[in-house]
């Protein structure tokens, strides 16, 4: 695998990109920090680049499944080089309208990118080399997160938000130029002179990714289960904001993001090893609980340590998580229907997040981080205990690595 050209082009291209997304992560909470009190009207603020890559998830799955994906890939590159524009208007004009539409340009580029990537990924490796592809292509975004953002904790308080967001378009435009070395074996186009019937079945979109779902009870089990990091993600950056002003301490944002992301790669790095013992469905499982407990014991988040340790738990959990669930998908459904599961699987990731975006920022300024915590815990606790007992009456299992669902 690692005398694979593809492979190395993939890692140094998110390596450089994700420096640049975290980069632009903290000029947004500062800027949003500096012009909207209001947490649930920040979450609205994230609400609407998030609802744009919503809307164009049906047409991104089609066209990654019909056209090249190396050409979505850099498409969707440039798009989000080329948004960061709109952030230096909004910085000059102190304006939130073009924060908002940076943030809907750069989640409308991001539903292409992300689900071609992960179409891309089972192309240019081996199925027995796809969980470690997987884990370490997160371990390298955890790297330049925590990268990202300790830097950017720097920068912040060092030079302008106009030079935050130029080293964010350079890294951009670095994964756009590294995209044009991929080299993938894909059919350049689709015939010309189709059949009706084909033509009617491109044309339905989704409803064959629900007919794969309704096949395999693995694959809708997955959807649920991914819910449960959703509903810490989902209010991620909002939930860092509050404890860092309940502890009345601005550098616990950069310790908290670190602390999870050296624990994410930690998980990821051990994933490999634990599938060897364990099954998928225990590690899911396991994990998943994980989450759940780092939920409920964020109720102490006053106290500087608890946070830290409730961060790292959540780290491990999600660094066990999504290679398990990412390689699942991959190897679980056939390749030609990737473009559209990994769409509608982005998009159903959109969906949820908005939903506990909005619920996050309502409850921080309603009732508060504690026992907002408390809400989210138990009913991560409750999906789990729901599903343990559909699948145990029954007696579903997950699917075997060499099997493949296709309509």
């Amino acid at each position: 695998m690692w005398k694979n050209r593809n492979v190395w082009i993939v890692l140094f291209g998110e390596f450089g990109a994700g420096i640049g997304l975290w980069f632009g992560i903290i000029g947004n909470l500062e800027f949003m920090q500096k012009h909207v009190p209001s947490d649930f009207f920040k979450s609205l603020i994230l609400f609407f680049g998030l609802l744009a890559g919503v809307l164009v998830g049906p047409l991104s799955g089609r066209l990654i499944d019909q056209f090249s994906k190396k050409k979505i890939l850099l498409i969707s590159g440039l798009g989000r080089t080329l948004s960061v524009i709109l952030m230096f208007f909004a910085l000059k004009y102190e304006s939130i309208i073009f924060m908002v539409l940076f943030l809907i340009m750069l989640q409308i580029s991001a539903a292409f990118y992300f689900p071609a990537l992960q179409a891309v990924i089972p192309m240019i490796v081996k199925n027995e080399q796809l969980l470690t592809l997987n884990g370490i292509h997160m371990n390298i975004s955890t790297i330049s997160r925590i990268a990202g953002t300790s830097i950017g904790g720097v920068l912040v308080v060092s030079t302008s938000l106009s030079n935050m967001y130029g080293m964010s378009m350079i890294a951009y435009a670095f994964l756009f130029l590294m995209t044009f070395f991929l080299r993938i074996e894909e059919p350049t186009s689709k015939p010309i002179n189709v059949k009706k019937q084909k033509k009617s079945k491109e044309d339905k979109g989704f409803s064959e990714v629900f007919a794969l779902i309704r096949k395999s009870p693995t694959i809708l089990n997955l959807f649920i289960l991914n819910l449960i990091p959703v509903l810490f993600l989902g209010g991620f950056n909002l939930i860092v904001i509050e404890i860092s002003d309940l502890q009345h301490d601005p550098s616990i944002k950069s310790l908290i993001y670190t602390t999870e992301g050296i624990s994410f790669m930690i998980g990821a790095f051990v994933i490999k090893r634990l599938t060897k013992r364990f099954t998928n469905k225990q590690l899911l499982y396991f994990s998943t609980f994980l989450v759940a407990f780092a939920q409920l014991t964020l109720f102490f988040a006053n106290h500087h340590y608890m946070t830290l340790i409730s961060f790292a738990i959540f780290g491990f959990s999600v660094g066990c998580f999504f290679p398990v669930c990412s390689t699942v998908f991959q190897t679980s459904i056939d390749k030609s229907y990737h473009g559209r599961l990994f769409s509608f699987r982005s998009m159903y990731d959109r969906v949820t997040f908005q939903i506990v975006l909005l619920g996050t920022g309502l409850f921080l300024d309603t009732i508060g981080l504690r026992y907002m915590v408390l809400i989210f815990g138990t009913i991560s606790l409750i999906i789990l205990t729901r599903l343990l007992y559909v699948e145990k009456k029954s007696k579903t299992e997950f699917i075997n690595k060499d099997q493949k669902i296709s309509v």
